[in-house]
C-alpha cells in the first residue's frame, strides 16, 4: 500500500510546495510590519498582520501577478482548515481554562448570541438579491470566524458551496472585519453613551483578531480600566466560542436553511432576472 500512497504524497508536495512557501514569506512580511494606527477623525483605523498577509495573497494570484494558479487556488482553498486547527484547539483550552469566568459572567455575554442570530434575517435576503446560492447560508449563518468555518466544513464538505460561501467571509472578515472592528469601537467610546465595560464585553463576538482590534482601541481610551476591559473581552470571547458553536448547529444553519429554502425562490429568481437584463 506504502508503494502506491507514496509517489501520490510525492506528487502533492511537488504541486503543493509553493503554497508553504509564499505562506511563510507572507506572514515573515506581515509580522515584520506590524500593527498600524491611523488616526481619521473620532476613530481610528488599525491595520492588524492579517491583513497584509491576505493582501499579498491576493496580490499573488491568478487574476493579478499569477504567481500560483488556479489549481494551487483550489489545494490552498482546502489547507485552510488545516491550518486553523491548533488555534481553535487552543480556543477550547482557553475555554475551559477559564470555565469559572465564564459561569460568573451572567446571562448578559450568554445572551449577546442571540444578537448574533439577529443578522440572519437582514444578511440572508441580501445575499440572495446579489445572486448567491447555497452559498448564502456559509456566508450568512454566523461571524464566520474559526469555529464557524470549521463547522460548516465537517458539515457540508470542503468543496461544497456553503463551504465557499462560509470561507468568503472568513477572508473577507480579516481584511475588513478587524479594520471596521477598531474604528467603529472609536467612535462609539467617543459618544460616551455606553460604559467601557460594556463595550469591552461586546467586542467578545466569537473572532479573536476582531476582539483584538476592538480592546487595542479601548485600552488606550481607557487606559486606567484596561485589565478589566481586556478581562471581560477575553470572557465574551470564551463564551462566543462556546455557545455560539451550538447556536449556529441548533438554530443558525437551520434558520438559514429554512429561510433559503423560503425566499431563494422569490430572490433567487430576480436576481437571474436582473442578470439577465444586464447581459443582453
Amino acid at each position: 500500500m506504502d508503494k502506491y500512497m507514496y509517489p501520490s504524497l510525492k506528487a502533492r508536495i511537488q504541486a503543493e510546495y509553493k503554497i508553504y512557501l509564499l505562506a511563510f514569506l507572507f506572514i515573515a512580511i506581515a509580522d515584520k510590519i506590524g500593527q498600524i494606527k491611523i488616526p481619521f477623525g473620532l476613530g481610528t483605523f488599525i491595520l492588524f498582520p492579517i491583513f497584509y498577509s491576505l493582501i499579498l495573497g491576493i496580490l499573488s494570484g491568478p487574476q493579478v501577478a499569477k504567481i500560483v494558479k488556479s489549481k494551487e487556488v483550489k489545494a490552498a482553498s482546502k489547507l485552510v482548515i488545516v491550518a486553523i486547527c491548533p488555534f481553535i484547539a487552543k480556543l477550547g483550552i482557553n475555554a475551559g481554562a477559564s470555565i469559572e469566568t465564564v459561569i460568573s459572567a451572567g446571562p448578559a455575554l450568554l445572551l449577546q448570541e442571540f444578537g448574533n442570530l439577529g443578522t440572519i434575517f437582514l444578511a440572508m435576503p441580501l445575499a440572495l438579491m446579489l445572486g448567491l446560492k447555497r452559498e448564502a447560508i456559509g456566508a450568512t449563518h454566523s461571524i464566520n470566524r474559526e469555529t464557524n468555518l470549521a463547522l460548516i466544513t465537517d458539515m457540508y464538505g470542503p468543496d461544497s458551496p456553503e463551504t465557499r460561501g462560509s470561507l468568503s467571509i472568513y477572508v473577507v472578515g480579516g481584511m475588513i472585519g478587524t479594520i471596521y472592528f477598531g474604528f467603529m469601537v472609536s467612535i462609539i467610546a467617543s459618544l460616551n453613551i455606553f460604559h467601557p465595560y460594556a463595550l469591552g464585553m461586546s467586542s467578545g463576538v466569537g473572532a479573536g483578531i476582531m476582539m483584538a482590534s476592538a480592546t487595542a482601541v479601548l485600552t488606550e481610551i481607557y487606559p486606567a480600566m484596561a485589565d478589566q476591559i481586556s478581562a471581560l473581552a477575553s470572557a465574551s470571547e470564551t463564551i462566543s466560542g462556546i455557545d455560539g458553536i451550538y447556536m449556529a448547529i441548533f438554530i443558525g444553519i437551520p434558520l438559514c436553511n429554512w429561510l433559503y429554502a423560503k425566499l431563494e425562490p422569490v430572490l433567487g429568481r430576480r436576481s437571474n432576472k436582473n442578470a439577465s437584463k444586464t447581459n443582453a
